[in-house]
């Protein structure tokens, strides 16, 4: 067994105006930052439309396929852009979500990680935003559900912005728990404690600005990690945004690489106990292009580890 890196060069080819921080140079440090690694390394296909219909409905891929340039860049709103590559680039980053639940579901590795942009968690049912298209983690997990036989998929998303989309997407399934940390008040001005979801199936464990560490431990083990654990899941889904980071330019909750380690490793205990070591994992934010190639190594390292 191992851990699947999943990637693909469409996503390099998702441009964004200049000093945007979703740049193509984040997936650059991403690649060169796990080149030594001993991996799987697969090419993410393109996701299939019946999988994206799955949380999205027919009118947002139309309307994201009629607004895709032939030449130039276009804005959907002040933060999400589009260049002649973007959509297939958000093909593919849900692609590598589906892909990677087939590999660990069928046991041809123990977990993987997808290596993609532009990050999804954000984009809602008929609503790209926040730098996202398609909500890639939510797509692959009613994909798992639908198509594998799952009754029980956890999200765990620990990028420092709410994932909106993501809770937008599947809050009305009680077949999955979608668990956030994140810093508040922060955009997208979502995330509240009392947004539980149709099933209590939502948590939001929300921290301030300046939280570090240890707040961000304490929530994860007093709120997170037992709330996964009651709900036994079958296959383990991250949202794994390293924007939370003390270097990121776009929040300030002050976490370190050993933090990405830390909660990574707790992420695998669950999975171990529940659902055989199952876990996907996806790349969401992280602006500061050092800091975010450190703890991806950190996180990836740990998945490796556990994969082995």
């Amino acid at each position: 067994m191992t851990t699947a890196l999943i990637t693909h060069p469409d996503c390099l080819e998702h441009i964004t105006p200049p000093g945007h921080p979703e740049q193509v140079a984040r997936l650059e440090y991403v690649l060169n930052a796990l080149e030594g690694f001993d991996l799987q390394r697969e090419k993410a296909p393109l996701v299939a439309d019946d999988d994206i219909l799955r949380v999205h409905p027919v009118a947002h891929l139309n309307a994201l396929r009629d607004a895709a340039p032939t030449t130039g860049l276009i804005s959907l709103d002040a933060d999400t852009h589009m260049s002649p590559g973007s959509l297939d680039a958000a093909f593919r980053a849900a692609g590598a979500c589906v892909k990677a639940v087939d590999l660990v579901m069928g046991g041809q590795v123990a977990n993987a990680f997808c290596a993609v942009r532009p990050p999804g968690h954000h984009a809602e049912k008929e609503t790209p935003m926040g730098f996202c298209l398609l909500g890639s983690i939510a797509i692959a997990a009613k994909y798992a559900l639908d198509h594998h036989g799952l009754s029980r998929v956890a999200i765990v998303d620990f990028d420092v912005h709410h994932g909106n989309g993501t809770q937008d997407l599947l809050e009305e399934d009680a077949r999955v728990l979608f668990a956030s940390t994140h810093q508040m008040p922060l955009y997208p001005g979502t995330g509240y404690p009392h947004e539980t979801g149709a099933h209590d199936n939502v948590l939001n464990a929300a921290l301030p600005d300046g939280a570090g560490s240890a707040a961000f431990r304490k929530v994860m083990q007093d709120q997170v990690l037992p709330a996964v654990d009651r709900f036994s899941p079958e296959l383990l889904l991250i949202s794994a945004g390293f924007d939370a980071h003390k270097a990121d330019p776009l929040a300030g909750l002050t976490l370190v690489e050993d933090d990405f380690d830390w909660v990574t490793r707790q992420l695998c205990d669950l999975a171990d106990k529940h659902c055989g070591g199952r876990v996907v994992s996806t790349l969401e934010g992280g602006y500061d292009l050092d800091a975010l190639a450190a703890s991806v190594a950190a996180h990836v390292q740990v998945l490796k580890e556990r994969g082995a």
